[in-house]
């Protein structure tokens, strides 16, 4: 019988010529953990990171002007007497008893200074205004319907006035003067105009 020859990495042997990896410990209580992965690439997820708008390097960031900021845009405004008299006329004569703005003669010279001039005073006819920057004056003479409370309509022209000036031309109303000049009479009670009967006074 033969002797059985061995080979060098052949059998049972040659298993533990191999190198075996070492199998780590488990650890234990005071085992110290990992250190954290140091700052290097971070693998790419596949999701897009948005990146900040940032100014180049010596841009100006713009700054929102005008009311944007919290402040009124500047500049200055100008009210005309003409127009702060004409709201006011607009308002006295709505007021319910009020037969017409001014006197006659104040109304027949101003038709006569629009004939001419080719202006439009009848507009304003009655009124009289005092401008300032934040405030006004005005004064009304007005021509009364008969049978109307002059106090009353003086009371309600005064106020018609003040709420037509503050609220839609922005000043601040100092005083309202009224004064009624005449109380138009209709024509059934004007004794001027009384029809005169046929016959009548002839015997």
């Amino acid at each position: 019988m033969e002797d059985a020859q061995i080979t060098p990495g052949n059998g049972p042997a040659a298993a533990g010529n191999q190198p075996v990896s070492p199998t780590p410990a488990p650890a234990g209580p005071g085992a110290a953990s990992p250190p954290p992965p140091g700052p290097g690439p971070k693998p790419n997820t596949g999701v897009p990171v948005l990146q900040p708008d940032v100014p180049p390097a010596g841009a100006t960031p713009a700054v929102p002007s005008g009311s944007a900021s919290g402040e009124e845009p500047g500049g200055r405004t100008s009210i005309a007497e003409q127009a702060v008299a004409k709201v006011a006329a607009i308002a006295a004569r709505a007021v319910p008893g009020v037969h017409t703005l001014g006197t006659g003669a104040g109304r027949t010279l101003g038709a006569v200074r629009d004939a001419v001039a080719g202006s439009d005073s009848s507009a304003t006819a009655g009124v009289n205004v005092e401008v300032g920057e934040t405030e006004a004056a005005v004064d009304i003479t007005l021509v009364a319907d008969y049978g109307i409370p002059l106090t009353g309509l003086a009371d309600a022209v005064r106020s018609a006035v003040y709420s037509a000036v503050e609220d839609l031309v922005g000043l601040n109303v100092v005083e309202v003067n009224v004064s009624v000049a005449d109380v138009h009479i209709p024509e059934a009670l004007d004794p001027r105009m009384a029809k005169r009967q046929p016959g009548a006074g002839q015997e």
